[in-house]
């Protein structure tokens, strides 16, 4: 199977022609039909549950709107403000927030997980954030573009693969290591 951006559903495709798909530590990426979540194939904005955990990967598309911003720092400082105006919020806070139809069932869905499984992505998601008020709050001093742009840079490749371990949970693979305490994530952010 495969996702369709264009219409936000997976396709089947054939499994001997095309690999796998792998997350970079290697862990086989798990890919469900939006029918198996329960959700209408067709359905506009649907929040993508995986029936295996309850919980959905529309949650890090938050962090990754950070990530970006971070990535594109060095190319455009004006993005600085953009950055600096991203707030935390819970995995709740998100689908609370969000406009699509099928939030309530996220939240209904995330409630009803594993709390083993939800332990481990609020803890992912704890550093993620933990980064992320770190560099803000960095970049915040009037930091010289340069310099903020290589904090953004260095922030970024710290993210990116939380992120990745964050989906792995989000899509049942139980070996997703979790990341070091949040203070020691930062402490080796800031250090660089």
């Amino acid at each position: 199977m495969r996702f369709n951006n264009e219409y936000n559903t997976v396709d089947r495709w054939n499994a001997a022609a095309e690999p796998r798909l792998k997350y970079q530590d290697g862990g086989e990426a798990v890919q469900v039909t939006a029918e198996a979540a329960g959700v209408a194939a067709d359905a506009p904005g649907h929040a993508h549950i995986n029936p295996a955990t309850g919980l959905a990967t529309d949650y890090l598309n938050h962090f990754n709107e950070a990530i970006m911003l971070l990535d594109m720092l060095s190319s455009c400082p004006d993005c600085l403000d953009d950055f600096l105006d991203w707030r935390p919020m819970s995995y709740r806070e998100h689908f609370a927030a969000a406009r699509f139809k099928g939030r309530e069932q996220a939240v209904a869905a995330y409630d009803a997980a594993d709390p083993d499984i939800r332990r481990r992505l609020d803890t992912l998601a704890g550093t993620m954030t933990a980064v992320l008020e770190a560099t803000r709050a960095a970049m915040s001093a009037e930091m010289p573009p340069q310099t903020a742009a290589t904090l953004a840079e260095h922030a970024a490749a710290w993210l990116k693969p939380l992120v990745a371990r964050a989906g792995a949970v989000i899509n049942g693979d139980a070996g997703a290591a979790l990341p070091e305490a949040p203070q020691a994530v930062v402490d080796g952010l800031m250090k660089r």
